[in-house]
C-alpha cells in the first residue's frame, strides 16, 4: 500500500474532537445560577430504587423487608434514613418496654409492654413505693396499738401457763408435796410441818409412806407433762395470733401505699398484676424493711434487699415522636439481641431482671431497624439470630454462650417482648447475591430490593436533575452557589467519573467532596460564586494530590529504567497500556508487549501465566489468538506455530483481555518480520474472528500514554488505537484533545485487527480472496507464508524423526546371522 493510501486509512479512523468529548454547553443550561433551581427531594437517578423503597414500606404483609443494594458512594444510607424518617414521623409512637422480677418464676424477669413514655413513670412510682413501704411498714409494726395487742396475746399465754403450774402446785399440797420451781423446770419434793424434806430424813420414813410419796410424784409429774404438752401449741397459736396482727397492720399500711398506684395504673391490668404479686411479696417480706443491726443480714443483701421491687426501665420513647428508627451499625449477636449482664458476688456471677439491657431489635420494635450487610454477616451468629427473631416475631435475648451450647448450670432468661420491626439490609450487590444464592430464607424474609443505579442516560433532563442535586448539596451544606460553567464541568466529570459520555454517573460522595474543595477555592479568591476555573483547579489539585506513583512510574519511563519506546519501528514488539490503582489513585500506562514465533505444535505460551502472574481472563484472551491464527491462516495446513508472549517488567499481577489486540499484533509482527511503530499505543479486546471488542479504563489509557509522549515531546507522529465500541467511552482531559485538534496527537478507532495492523504497519494488511489466498507483500501473506514454511519444515523433521525411529528399531531387530529385513528393498 502507498503512503497515500495508509494516510486515507488513518484518516477514515482517526477520531476528531467533538468524538474525543463530549462538552456540556453552557447555553443549553436553563438558569444562571443554582440559586435559581428547587432542590431535590430524592436521590438523584434512582427513581426506580426510590419506587421500590416506598412499595416495601407500605406494605403491611410479613416478609416484605428490605434489601437496598448498590455501589458504595451512592447515598444508599442518607436517602434509607431520610425515607423512613419521612414514613416513621407519620405513625403512632412505638411502646415502653420494662422488666420487672416475675414473682410467679423466682428468678426471672418479665416484660411488660406501656404506653410510649410511661416507663420512666413507672420506674419513678415503684421507687417513690419502696421509699414509703421502708417508712410505712416499720411505722406499723412499732406502732401502740399493735404492741399493746401482740402484749395482751402473749400475757393470755402467760396466764394460761401460770394457772397449769397452780392447779398442779394445789393438787401437791393435798398429797403433803411441795412444787419447786427451778431455772431448769419443774422438781416435787415432800414437805413435812412446812418445811422441805432432807433426804436422809426421807429415808426414814416408813417405807409405806415412802412408795406413797413417790407414787404421788410420779403421778403429778405425768398430769404436769399432760397440761404442758398444750403450752407449745398455744404458744403458736399465739404467735399466729400476733403475726396474723402485725400482718393485718403492715397490710392495712401496704393498702394505702398501694391505693394510689392501683388508680394511676388502671389501664394497664399487665401493671395492675404485677402491683398485686409485689403487695403479696412484700406482705410476705416484711421484715425487710425492718432496719437490721443485729448482724442477722449481710451488708452486700441489707444494700440489694429491695431491688427486687424495682422497674428496669428497658426501651423508653420519653420524648419521642412517631415510629422509631434504629441504625446499628456494629450488630453484634449481643448488641442486636440485647444482653443479660452479670456481677461477681462471692466468687461467683449473678444476675437479675435489673441487668437486661436492650439490643436494637428492641429498640426498633413497632418501627424500623437499618443494619449494614456485610457488617451483619461478619458478625457471627447474628445473621441466624435476626432470622429466628423475624420467624418467630418475637426478641428473646440470647448470649453467644448460650448459642454454642457453653452454659453450665441455670441462667437468667428474660421474657422474650413480640416482634413488630421493619428490617433494611444496605449492601453491595455482589453480597446480594452471594446471599440469595447461599441462603434461601433471604427471598422469603426480604421480599423487595432497592437497586440504587450506578449511572442513568445523560441527557438535557438529567443535566437538570444533576444540577438541582448540585443545589441541594449548597443549600445544605451552606456552600456558594455554582454559576452554569462549574454546573457544565460538574457535569462533564460526571460522565467521565462512570466512563461513558452517554451516561451520568450516580455516585453523589465523590461529587460532594468536589463541591466542597471547589467551593473553598473560590472562597480562596474571594469569589461570590464557583465558576468553572474553580471545578477545574478543584479536580486539578486532587488529580495533583494522587500522582505521586504515576510521576514516579512516567519518571523511571524517561529515565529508560522500565523501557517504553514512543518512536521508531520495531518488529515482534508493540506498546500495550493498562491502568493501575493505588489507594484511590488510577491512572494508566503504557508496557512493552514482546512476542516471538518458531516451529512448534500450534501453542502459544503466555509467560505471564507460567509464572503466575496472569488472571484467568487474560490468559483466556491470550488462548483465543491461537484460534485466530488457525482460522485465519491455517485452515488448510496444520498450525505449527510455538510462540511466546510477555509483558515485559511486568512485576504486578495482569487480568483482564483488554491487551489481547496488543498481543495479536506482537505476534504478527514476529511472524512476518514487519515492524510495528513505536509511537502508537494500543488497547482491545479480540475475538478468534479478529473482531475489536470493548475493554474498560480507555480514558486512563490514552491519557498515560499521553503524558509520556508530552514528557518526550510530541511529534505528531504518536497516539492511541481503541477498538471502535470504546468511541463513546472518550472524556478525555482537555489538554488531550487540544493536542488533538492540533494534530500533535492522534486517537484511532477500529473495528477489525486489520486496521489496528495498516496502522502499526503502514502497509496494507491484505484481505484475503475466495481461495483465502492474501494480496502479495500485505503483512497478512508475509504470515500465512512463514506459517506454510513452519508447517512444513514440522512436517520435514517428523518424516526425519520417523525413519530414524525406523532405523533403530531395524538395527534393534537384526536376526543373529546378520542379514536384515527388507534388505532389497
Amino acid at each position: 500500500m502507498t503512503e497515500q493510501a495508509s494516510a486515507s486509512i488513518s484518516d477514515a479512523v482517526r477520531l476528531t474532537g467533538t468524538e474525543l468529548c463530549r462538552r456540556c454547553e453552557e447555553s443549553g443550561l436553563p438558569f444562571v445560577t443554582t440559586a435559581e433551581l428547587e432542590p431535590l427531594r430524592e436521590p438523584f437517578g434512582q427513581r426506580r430504587a426510590v419506587e421500590a423503597t416506598r412499595f416495601a414500606l407500605a406494605m403491611s404483609r410479613e416478609g416484605y423487608n428490605l434489601l437496598v443494594i448498590g455501589p458504595h458512594g451512592h447515598g444508599k444510607h442518607a436517602f434509607i434514613r431520610s425515607e423512613l424518617q419521612r414514613v416513621a414521623s407519620t405513625q403512632q409512637a412505638s411502646s415502653d418496654y420494662c422488666y420487672v422480677r416475675d414473682f410467679r418464676r423466682p428468678g426471672g424477669a418479665r416484660a411488660l409492654c406501656l404506653p410510649a413514655g410511661r416507663a420512666r413513670a413507672l420506674r419513678q412510682d415503684a421507687d417513690r413505693l419502696i421509699d414509703d413501704l421502708r417508712t410505712a411498714i416499720p411505722a406499723a409494726l412499732e406502732s401502740e396499738a399493735l404492741r399493746a395487742h401482740i402484749e395482751e396475746i402473749q400475757a393470755k399465754l402467760s396466764s394460761h401457763s401460770e394457772s397449769i403450774f397452780k392447779r398442779i402446785e394445789e393438787d401437791a399440797r393435798v398429797f403433803g408435796i411441795t412444787m419447786v420451781r427451778l431455772p431448769s423446770g419443774v422438781a416435787f419434793a415432800p414437805v413435812k410441818d412446812g418445811e422441805v424434806l432432807a433426804p436422809d430424813e426421807f429415808q426414814k420414813l416408813p417405807r409405806e409412806e415412802q412408795e406413797r410419796l413417790e407414787s404421788c410424784v410420779r403421778r403429778l409429774q405425768d398430769k404436769l407433762s399432760r397440761e404442758l404438752r398444750e403450752v407449745p401449741r398455744l404458744s403458736k397459736q399465739a404467735r399466729d395470733q400476733a403475726r396474723a396482727v402485725a400482718k393485718d397492720a403492715v397490710a392495712s399500711a401496704v393498702d394505702q401505699a398501694f391505693e394510689e398506684l392501683e388508680s394511676r395504673w388502671a389501664d394497664l391490668p399487665e401493671v395492675l398484676d404485677h402491683f398485686r404479686l409485689l403487695r403479696d411479696d412484700v406482705l410476705e417480706h416484711a421484715d425487710n424493711f425492718q432496719e437490721q443491726d443485729d448482724g442477722a443480714k449481710l451488708l452486700l443483701d441489707q444494700r440489694r434487699r429491695f431491688d427486687r421491687y424495682r422497674v428496669n426501665v428497658f426501651v423508653d420513647r420519653t420524648g419521642t415522636a412517631g415510629a422509631p428508627v434504629v441504625y446499628e451499625n456494629r450488630p453484634s449477636l449481643d448488641r442486636l439481641l440485647g444482653r443479660v449482664e452479670q456481677r461477681a458476688e462471692f466468687g461467683a456471677l449473678v444476675s437479675d431482671f435489673s441487668m437486661v439491657r436492650a439490643g436494637a431489635l428492641h429498640r426498633a420494635n413497632g418501627g424500623y431497624l437499618i443494619l449494614d450487610a456485610e457488617e451483619l454477616l461478619g458478625n457471627p451468629h447474628s445473621w441466624p439470630a435476626l432470622k429466628r427473631a423475624l420467624y418467630a416475631k418475637e426478641a428473646r435475648i440470647e448470649s453467644l454462650a448460650q448459642v454454642v451450647g457453653l452454659t453450665s448450670g441455670e441462667s437468667l432468661e428474660p421474657q422474650p417482648i413480640a416482634l413488630d420491626v421493619r428490617v433494611i439490609l444496605v449492601g453491595d450487590r455482589h453480597l446480594y447475591h452471594l446471599m440469595v444464592e447461599l441462603d434461601s430464607d433471604v427471598a422469603e424474609l426480604f421480599k423487595v430490593v432497592a437497586d440504587f443505579e450506578d449511572h442513568i442516560e445523560r441527557n438535557p433532563e438529567n443535566e437538570l436533575l444533576l444540577a438541582r442535586f448540585i443545589a441541594t448539596i449548597e443549600q445544605q451544606d451552606g456552600l456558594r452557589t455554582f454559576d452554569q460553567g462549574a454546573v457544565s464541568r460538574l457535569v462533564e466529570h460526571s460522565s467521565r467519573t462512570v466512563g461513558d459520555r452517554r451516561r451520568l454517573s450516580t455516585e453523589v460522595r465523590e461529587l460532594i467532596d468536589v463541591l466542597h474543595q471547589a467551593d473553598h477555592l473560590c472562597a480562596e479568591r474571594d469569589g461570590e460564586r464557583v465558576t468553572r476555573g474553580d471545578v477545574n483547579a478543584a479536580l486539578a489539585r486532587r488529580a495533583e494530590r494522587l500522582s505521586r506513583l504515576r510521576e514516579r512510574f512516567i519518571e523511571q519511563i524517561l529515565q529508560h529504567t522500565v523501557l517504553v519506546d514512543t518512536s521508531g519501528e520495531r518488529v515482534g514488539q508493540v506498546n500495550g497500556l493498562s491502568v493501575l490503582e493505588f489507594g484511590g489513585a488510577r491512572f494508566g500506562l503504557p508496557t512493552r508487549i514482546t512476542a516471538t514465533a518458531r516451529v512448534g505444535d500450534g501453542k502459544v505460551v503466555d509467560i505471564e501465566r507460567e509464572v503466575e502472574l496472569g488472571g484467568a481472563v487474560h490468559s483466556k484472551g491470550v488462548l483465543i489468538l491461537s484460534s485466530y491464527f488457525a482460522a485465519r491462516y491455517t485452515r488448510q495446513v496444520p498450525l505449527s506455530l510455538n510462540a511466546s508472549l510477555v509483558f515485559e517488567q511486568s512485576y504486578f499481577g495482569v487480568e483482564g483481555d483488554s491487551a489481547s489486540l496488543a498481543e495479536l499484533m506482537a505476534l504478527i509482527s514476529a511472524l512476518a518480520e514487519v515492524p510495528m511503530k513505536q509511537g502508537l499505543a494500543l488497547t482491545g479486546s479480540v475475538s478468534q474472528h479478529g473482531q475489536t471488542q470493548a475493554i474498560g479504563g480507555v480514558n486512563e489509557k490514552i491519557e498515560g500514554f499521553f503524558d509520556v509522549c508530552l514528557a518526550r515531546g510530541l511529534t505528531g507522529a504518536q497516539g492511541v488505537i481503541i477498538p471502535r465500541a470504546n468511541v463513546d467511552n472518550l472524556v478525555l482531559r482537555e489538554d488531550v484533545v487540544a493536542a488533538c485538534q492540533r494534530g500533535e496527537f492522534s486517537i484511532y478507532a477500529v473495528s477489525t485487527a486489520d486496521e489496528a495492523l495498516e496502522l502499526l504497519a503502514g502497509v496494507p494488511a491484505g484481505a484475503a480472496d475466495e481461495a483465502g489466498d492474501f494480496p502479495e507483500d500485505s503483512v497478512n501473506a508475509k504470515v500465512l507464508a512463514q506459517l506454510i514454511e513452519f508447517a512444513i519444515i514440522a512436517e520435514g523433521f517428523s518424516r526425519f524423526v520417523k525413519v530414524q525411529d525406523g532405523s533403530d528399531a531395524a538395527a534393534g531387530s537384526a536376526p543373529p546371522d546378520g542379514s536384515r529385513d527388507g534388505e532389497d528393498a
